[in-house]
């Protein structure tokens, strides 16, 4: 799983991310779930305005048995001291609690939404791709009505594709 550019769309327009090579378990995980069509059945579940977007995950049952059939492994950090939370980062997501190895999720990632960074976040999470184009889709996304929690009040449902 050497491919390097995916695209993701939605309802409110597509987003194109650059994968990067110096974080090989990382993107080749994202181009694995992304063949098995995995994020097909996900949505983007997390909308905190100026922080991130975060999907990965969804209440569907196709979900849960794809997460069911591979476990729910976890992979090492790929820290590169050069790839910053900026603008369009595309992280890896993690448990905070009990995670003092800061263990990846393989299912759910986040892009930083904030113009200015998330910079807190360096060091914290494995950065391991950026976005390339789409920048008004993911502010457009940014804007949309959440619940308490984050959640979108209208599903933000994704495919995701394999560009190169």
């Amino acid at each position: 799983n050497k491919e390097t550019k995916v695209k993701i769309t939605t309802d409110y327009g597509s987003i194109t991310l650059r994968l990067y090579n110096d974080t090989p378990v990382h993107r080749a995980n994202f181009i694995f779930l992304t063949k098995i069509k995995y994020f097909d059945t996900t949505v983007f579940y997390r909308i905190a305005k100026n922080f991130v977007i975060q999907g990965g995950n969804s209440d569907e049952h196709h979900t849960m048995m794809q997460r069911q059939k591979y476990g729910n492994y976890l992979m090492k950090p790929e820290f590169r001291s050069h790839r910053k939370h900026k603008y369009g980062a595309l992280a890896a997501a993690r448990q905070w609690e009990n995670n003092p190895n800061k263990l990846s999720s393989p299912f759910e990632f986040y892009i930083v939404q904030n113009r200015k960074g998330a910079h807190h976040l360096n060091n914290e999470h494995t950065v391991f791709g950026e976005v390339i184009s789409g920048f008004d889709t993911m502010d457009k996304l940014a804007e949309l009505k959440t619940d308490i929690k984050e959640w979108p009040i209208v599903d933000v449902k994704m495919k995701v594709e394999v560009l190169d």
